[in-house]
C-alpha cells in the first residue's frame, strides 16, 4: 500500500497524526511484514490514536477490543446466544415433541436430541465478539487490542494462537481461520510486564511524550483557533510540568484539552493567574497540583524557574503576562 516511509508520514499527517520517523518506519514494516505491532508508552501519548489513524489511511474498518482485568474468551471471542436458543427451542417445541415421541427408550430420545445439536450450536446463534469479528470479516480490518497490560496473563496467553496463526478454535464449530489477515495493533501503558512470548510475535514501538516542536504541531493542528504565541506558551508550560516528579504527567490529550480551554476562556497570553486556575485541566491529582504550585513559587534553581522553562516566567507576580 505504501512504497516508502515518507508516504506513511504524509498519510498519517493527513489524518491529523504527527508521526516521528521511528513511528512511520515501524508502521511501514508492520504493514509490509504482516506482523502485529505492540506500542508501549505513557498513557495519552497517541498509541490508540495511531491505530485509529492507520484505520483511516488504509480505509480498513477499526475493530477495538478494550482490555480490562477479568476479561476472558467469552467477552473477547464469542458467546452463544442462549436466550435466542431458548426461543428457537420454544418455536420448535412441536417438532421436538414429535421426534422424542417416536423414541422407544430414554437413550434413544437422548440420541435423537443430540442429533439436533448442530442446529442449536451453529453460526446463527453465535455472537461474535471483537476477536472473532476481526477474523471472520469479509474485508481486511485493523484490530486494536487496547491496554493489553490491563488484562490477565491467562488472556495474554490465549492471544498467542491468534497472533501466530490468525485463527481461533470454537469447540462446537472447529477451527476458524482468517479470510483476510487483520492489521493488529496492541497498546500497553506498562502497568505490568508483558510476556516474552507475546513480544516475540510483535514488532515493538515505544511512544514517549513528544518534543516541544512535535507537540506544538499537534496543538496547532488540533486547535487551530489558538494563536501562535499562546500555543507556544502552553506547550512550553506542559513540557516543563513533565520535568516534575508527578504521579501522573500531563498527556498529549490533556495538552489539547487545555489548549481548547484557553480558547474558551478567550485568553490571548498565558499569565500566572490563568495557569493556576486551569492547572486541574492538566493535572488530575491534588498532590500534583500542589507540587506544581510550589514549583511556581520556588527559586531559580528549580527546573520550572530556569530560563526557557515555566521558569523565570512563573517566578513573576501573579497576573503578569509571560514574555514572548
Amino acid at each position: 500500500m505504501f512504497n516508502d516511509i515518507g508516504r506513511v508520514t504524509q498519510a498519517l499527517s493527513e489524518q491529523q497524526y504527527i508521526a516521528t520517523e521511528e513511528i512511520s518506519t515501524v508502521m511501514f514494516l508492520a504493514d509490509k511484514l504482516g506482523k502485529p505491532l505492540l506500542a508501549e508508552g505513557p498513557a495519552g501519548v497517541g498509541k490508540t490514536e495511531l491505530a485509529k489513524a492507520w484505520s483511516k489511511v488504509t480505509g480498513r474498518p477499526l475493530i477495538r477490543l478494550q482490555c480490562y482485568e477479568g476479561l476472558d474468551e467469552s467477552k473477547a471471542l464469542y458467546e452463544w446466544e442462549y436466550a435466542k436458543q431458548m426461543l428457537y427451542t420454544q418455536l420448535l417445541r412441536d417438532k421436538l415433541s414429535q421426534i422424542l415421541a417416536e423414541s422407544n427408550t430414554l437413550n434413544e430420545a437422548a440420541d435423537r436430541l443430540a442429533q439436533e445439536d448442530d442446529v442449536f450450536f451453529s453460526e446463527r446463534f453465535l455472537l461474535a465478539r471483537p476477536l472473532l469479528r476481526a477474523i471472520t470479516s469479509p474485508e481486511p480490518v485493523v484490530l486494536l487490542i487496547d491496554e493489553i497490560d490491563r488484562a490477565d496473563a491467562e488472556f495474554e496467553a490465549f492471544l498467542l494462537e491468534i497472533l501466530s496463526d490468525f485463527q481461533v478454535s470454537v469447540p462446537e464449530l472447529g477451527t476458524i481461520s482468517a479470510e483476510h489477515q487483520p492489521t493488529v495493533v496492541l497498546t500497553s501503558n506498562n502497568t505490568r510486564e508483558l510476556s516474552e512470548a507475546l513480544k516475540r510475535r510483535c514488532l515493538y514501538l515505544f511512544i514517549d511524550y513528544p518534543t516541544h516542536e512535535s507537540e506544538l504541531q499537534i496543538v496547532q493542528m488540533a486547535v487551530p483557533e489558538l494563536n501562535q504565541k499562546l500555543a507556544n506558551q502552553a506547550v512550553e508550560a506542559v513540557q516543563s510540568l513533565r520535568q516534575l516528579d508527578l504521579k501522573k504527567k500531563p498527556s498529549v490529550s490533556e495538552t489539547i484539552d487545555w489548549a481548547k480551554a484557553l480558547v474558551m476562556l478567550n485568553a490571548d497570553t498565558l499569565d500566572r493567574a490563568t495557569l493556576e486556575n486551569t492547572l486541574t485541566v492538566l493535572l488530575k491529582h491534588e498532590n500534583d497540583v500542589q507540587k506544581a504550585r510550589r514549583a511556581m513559587q520556588a527559586g531559580r534553581e528549580h527546573p520550572l524557574n530556569r530560563r526557557g522553562g515555566l521558569g523565570g516566567r512563573l517566578g513573576r507576580r501573579g497576573g503578569d503576562d509571560w514574555p514572548n
